[in-house]
């Protein structure tokens, strides 16, 4: 039997999604009565969810101005990038390791549906399949902090991991990478699996000035 979540999770859910997907952007702040208004729910609900996402990190709950979608200076958002690397790459390295028969058709049926988002360039089922093969990843590490702590993080980073799609050709070059990620981890070699994870997600030169400019155009179109 499926379980519902609980209104104020499900309204964490939903907020969660529009700030990922860039309608509430870094900065704006979320009036309760608008939200409330727009959601159909009274004030209770809505204020668990808000102290849900502010609990991880996701907004700010700041004196007289309410809640706030978090901003992240350049420098935290690289560190950032830089930690979420280490950790999918030492859940690739386990998973090459102790991934399952089972685990990893998952992951390269999930990857072939990349696959089709990548050439179809559909950027938002692109990104949530992406989402869901790393998932896949941290779950065969079979750490379960290992990937409890890799998901957390990857849900703070989750409206910059999307925007990154945004640079003209990146999802075919995500897709590429994966691939390199895939075929490691199915050869079973843990190191190879480790690299191009590392390299993957790791933010910088040009990658990092192209993630810059995204959060500029998308600051000007909303605000």
């Amino acid at each position: 039997m499926t379980v519902k979540p609980k209104r104020s999770e499900a309204l964490r859910q939903a907020i969660e999604e529009k700030i990922a997907v860039g309608e509430y952007p870094p900065g704006m702040r979320l009036d309760e009565v608008e939200l409330a208004t727009a959601f159909g729910v009274s004030r209770t609900p809505l204020r668990e969810a808000l102290i849900q996402l502010a609990s991880s990190g996701v907004i700010e709950i700041r004196p007289r101005r309410g809640a706030v979608v978090s901003q992240i200076d350049p420098q935290r958002l690289c560190e950032m990038f830089e930690v979420m690397a280490e950790l999918e790459s030492m859940c690739g390295r386990l998973a090459a390791r102790r991934i399952t028969e089972d685990e990893l058709e998952a992951l390269r049926q999930t990857h072939e549906a990349s696959r089709a988002a990548a050439e179809a360039r559909d950027i938002d089922t692109y990104y949530e399949v992406n989402a869901h093969f790393h998932a896949l990843i941290y779950q065969a590490s079979h750490n379960a902090y290992l990937q409890e702590t890799a998901l957390q993080l990857h849900r703070r980073l989750r409206v910059y991991r999307r925007l990154q799609l945004r640079v003209r050709d990146r999802p075919q070059q995500s897709f590429a990478e994966h691939d390199a990620v895939f075929r490691a981890i199915e050869a079973g070699d843990a190191e190879a699996a480790s690299e191009h994870l590392r390299a993957h997600v790791t933010v910088q030169g040009e990658r990092f000035a192209d993630l810059m400019a995204s959060l500029h155009a998308l600051a000007r179109k909303t605000g």
